[in-house]
């Protein structure tokens, strides 16, 4: 399968969720490219830009896993890239 480039951008509302959170880019971790959190304690959130090179499926698995978590959100995008 090919690999795409993907940013999954995760909002945490529930501090709680954020150590599964955690896990599961852990797992994933050999796909990721980068990482920035920002904590944004006016709004009592935290947010998470993920950056990945992966099969779609991995991509979709790990934003889907992410998102069935109470108090996440999740949106990814994917680019368009000729080899």
């Amino acid at each position: 399968m090919e690999n795409r480039v993907s940013v999954i951008s995760i909002i945490i509302e529930d501090a709680d969720a954020a150590p599964r959170v955690n896990d599961l880019l852990h797992e994933n971790r050999n796909y990721v490219i980068g990482r920035m959190g920002i904590p944004y304690k006016e709004r009592g959130v935290s947010i998470i830009s993920v950056v990945m090179d992966a099969p779609g499926a991995v991509t979709s698995a790990l934003s889907g896993k992410l998102g069935m978590i109470k108090g996440v959100t999740t949106k990814t995008l994917t680019a368009k890239l000729k080899d």
